[in-house]
C-alpha cells in the first residue's frame, strides 16, 4: 500500500488536468468544424494522460539524481526526494510508462487513420516518439533542457500546438488556420503554469544550477513575462470566438479567465516565495475550465 500511495503521488494527479486541456479544445474546434469523434477523443484523452504521468516520472527522476530535488525545495516532496521510490525502481517504472504510451499512441493512430494513410500514421508515430523523448528529456541527462531555460518554448509547442492541432487533426484529416488562436492559446497558459513553478523555485534552482527562464530573468522580468503569458492567451482565443464561434453560449469559455486576472494581482504583489504554490492549482484548474467550456458549449450547441 505504501507503495502504491507513492507511485500516485510520483504521478502528481494534479498536473493532469492541464495536460488534457489541448485534447479539450482540439476536439472543440473539431466539433465546430461536425468532425468530433468519441473514440478519438478518448484514446488522445488516455495518451495524453499516459504520457503526463511519464513526464511527472521523469521530472521525480531527473531532478532527484541530479539533487535538485532538496531541502530548499518550496513544493510538495517528490517520491525519490523522500526515499519513498528509489531511482532504480522509478527508472522502471519510466520504462513500462513508455510502452504503455507507445501502445496508447498506436491505437490512437489506428483509429484516426487506420490502414489507409500511412503517411500520417507514420508521421504521428514520430510525434509520439518526440513526445515522449520531450517528456523525459525535460530533467534527465546531461542535456536536459528544462536546465537550460528552453521548458517553457517546449511545453508551448507539445500542450498547445501539437495538443490543439493535433488532436483536432486526427479527427478532421485537415488543417484550419484558425486553428493557431487556440493552440496558442492554450500553450502560453500552460505555459504560465510552468514559469509560475519556476518563479517558486526560482532560489532551489539557481543553487542548483538549473537555468529555469526565471533563473536567466530574474524576478522582476518574470513577472513581465507571467502577465503577457495570460494576456496573449485572452486575445488569443478571443480573435478566434469573434471568427469561429457560432452562438453566444460558446463564449461562456471565457468565465475561466476571471480567476487567471485575480490571479495577476497576486503575482505582482507576492514577496515570499513560497505563497505562488497555491497559484499554481488556480491558474492549471482555469486553464481546464476554459478547455472543458469550449467542449461542453459546442457539444449543447449543436
Amino acid at each position: 500500500m505504501v507503495k502504491i500511495s507513492a507511485w500516485i503521488s510520483a504521478a502528481r494527479p494534479r498536473t493532469l488536468p492541464l495536460s488534457v486541456a489541448g485534447i479539450l479544445v482540439g476536439a472543440a474546434t473539431a466539433a465546430i468544424e461536425n468532425s468530433y469523434d468519441n473514440l478519438i477523443f478518448w484514446l488522445a484523452i488516455l495518451t495524453t494522460l499516459v504520457l503526463q504521468i511519464l513526464s511527472n516520472f521523469a521530472n521525480d527522476y531527473g531532478d532527484g539524481v541530479k539533487g535538485t530535488d532538496n531541502h530548499e525545495r518550496l513544493g510538495p516532496q517528490r517520491a525519490l526526494q523522500s526515499g519513498a521510490l528509489t531511482d532504480k525502481v522509478l527508472k522502471k517504472g519510466i520504462i513500462i510508462t513508455v510502452f504503455i504510451c507507445l501502445l496508447s499512441a498506436l491505437a490512437l493512430i489506428y483509429s484516426a487513420f487506420g490502414k489507409e494513410d500511412f503517411i500520417s500514421s507514420f508521421f504521428f508515430f514520430l510525434l509520439g516518439v518526440a513526445s515522449i523523448a520531450a517528456a523525459i528529456k525535460y530533467t534527465v541527462g546531461n542535456s536536459a533542457y528544462g536546465y537550460r531555460g528552453l521548458g517553457d518554448l517546449f511545453v508551448f509547442i507539445f500542450f498547445g500546438l501539437v495538443s490543439v492541432i493535433g488532436s483536432n487533426y486526427l479527427m478532421t484529416k485537415s488543417i484550419n488556420f484558425w486553428l493557431i488562436f487556440p493552440a496558442t492559446s492554450i500553450g502560453l497558459l500552460s505555459s504560465a503554469v510552468l514559469n509560475l513553478n519556476n518563479m517558486r523555485d526560482e532560489n532551489s534552482d539557481r543553487n542548483a544550477n538549473k537555468n529555469t527562464l526565471v533563473v536567466i530573468l530574474g524576478k522582476d522580468k518574470a513577472k513581465i513575462y507571467h502577465f503577457s503569458l495570460i494576456i496573449i492567451a485572452f486575445l488569443s482565443l478571443m480573435i478566434y470566438a469573434v471568427f469561429q464561434f457560432n452562438s453566444q453560449l460558446q463564449f461562456l469559455c471565457f468565465i475561466g479567465f476571471v480567476p487567471l486576472f485575480i490571479h495577476l494581482r497576486k503575482v505582482a504583489n507576492y514577496s515570499k516565495p513560497q505563497s505562488l504554490d497555491p497559484e499554481l492549482k488556480k491558474v492549471a484548474l482555469s486553464t481546464f475550465a476554459i478547455a472543458i467550456l469550449m467542449l461542453i458549449t459546442q457539444i449543447f450547441n449543436f
